[in-house]
């Protein structure tokens, strides 16, 4: 889940403009939990798939074009906006995209996905009821849960001592350039708003200045912004701390045992980043297949090895070691997931919680 500085807002509306209203054509292979080549003449041996850095390993894909015969191409993104834009643009003639719940939510809205066939997935059973039928596509009749995650905090011991609870442990005039945080306007303003007890879609005019006192006390502490690979910056060893993505976190924790992991006491935000098909995909039976395909116990085993999040494929789960679901960044308890929030859609409040943030960034 990684998302940057052009809004939701006007993404959406390039997105509208641009039309995605054209039929598909489609003709779905009979239903298997094996990926199979849709025998249907009307769609090619084609898919293409635009997707998050980082997040499908490129055994998956190799092995999925492999059984099916389909060709599969890969562009990657590094926020929902820069996605949302290459589509309104016209470019890509994406079959495959992997939106975040409140993209997901706007979406829908706009009549811009295409709905699913759940007969054509039949490893939708594997997934775990906490991250299906929730608000922002209820039924999942336009998306299949990919993986989720949260944002939490993790630091090098060596460098920072004493304990780390929450975001004011972070954001401290001692650690003035020692910091690495996510590039994501909503993902920072939201851990101002918990800092104040404010749930992180109040997005009110009222509470956006309220975020914003806080942030201008934060930011000019900030060292490095980084979506793609905040990790980076904290096994140089350039900065000491940082907020990251959960599996950037687990990734660090497996790399090397002075890397600390904490959720945030003030709460943070659960990402469920999801498969979705574009109302204009020419391909949309290969999308299917590949939804089921990347549902297999097996297949999304291989998933988390490489891009360790938290996986909400219980048959999946089954496969990892004790070490891979004891690691507290990549699979947080219930307890600690019950006190999360999703991204809501927040419309023409988006533009304003990227402008905010921007304008402190430059200060």
């Amino acid at each position: 889940m990684k998302t940057k500085t052009t809004t939701l807002l006007s993404a959406l509306a390039a997105l509208a403009v641009a039309g995605c209203g054209k039929a598909p054509e489609t003709a779905p292979a009979e239903n298997t939990t094996q990926p199979q080549a849709p025998a249907a003449a009307a769609e090619s041996k084609q898919l293409s798939i635009y997707c998050w850095s980082e997040y499908i390993p490129q055994s998956v894909i190799d092995e999925f074009a492999a059984r099916t015969g389909i060709k599969v191409s890969v562009e990657n993104y590094a926020s929902n906006e820069e996605m949302l834009a290459k589509l309104g643009a016209g470019g890509g003639n994406y079959d495959i995209i992997q939106p975040s719940e409140y993209v997901v939510e706007a979406l829908v809205k706009e009549n811009l996905l295409h709905p699913i066939d759940h007969s054509k997935i039949p490893n939708l059973k594997n997934l775990s009821p906490q991250f299906l039928n929730l608000p922002f596509d209820p039924g999942n009749k336009f998306s299949v849960p990919f993986m989720a995650g949260t944002v939490g905090i993790v630091w090098n011991t060596e460098l920072i001592t004493g304990d780390i609870k929450g975001f004011s442990d972070v954001f401290k005039p001692e650690n003035k350039d020692k910091i690495v945080v996510l590039d994501d306007a909503r993902e920072i303003v939201s851990w101002a708003l918990l800092s104040q007890g404010i749930p992180v879609n109040d997005v009110s005019d009222g509470n956006l200045e309220k975020a914003r006192g806080v942030l201008a006390n934060w930011l000019p502490l900030v060292k490095v912004y980084d979506s793609d690979s905040p990790k980076t910056a904290l096994l140089n060893g350039d900065v000491a701390i940082g907020v990251v993505w959960g599996g950037e976190g687990a990734i660090l924790l497996n790399e090397d045992k002075k890397f600390r992991w904490a959720v945030p006491a003030e709460g943070t935000h659960l990402f469920i980043d999801s498969l979705a098909i574009p109302k204009d995909a020419k391909n949309v039976a290969n999308a299917e297949a590949f939804m089921n395909f990347i549902l297999q116990p097996e297949i999304s085993k291989q998933i988390s090895d490489a891009f360790p999040y938290t996986n909400p494929n219980l048959e999946a789960r089954k496969l990892l070691t004790a070490e891979q679901l004891a690691n507290p960044a990549s699979f947080p308890t219930d307890e600690e997931i019950a006190k999360m929030e999703t991204f809501k859609d927040v419309g023409a409040q988006s533009s304003k919680i990227d402008e905010l943030v921007t304008s402190l960034k430059v200060q």
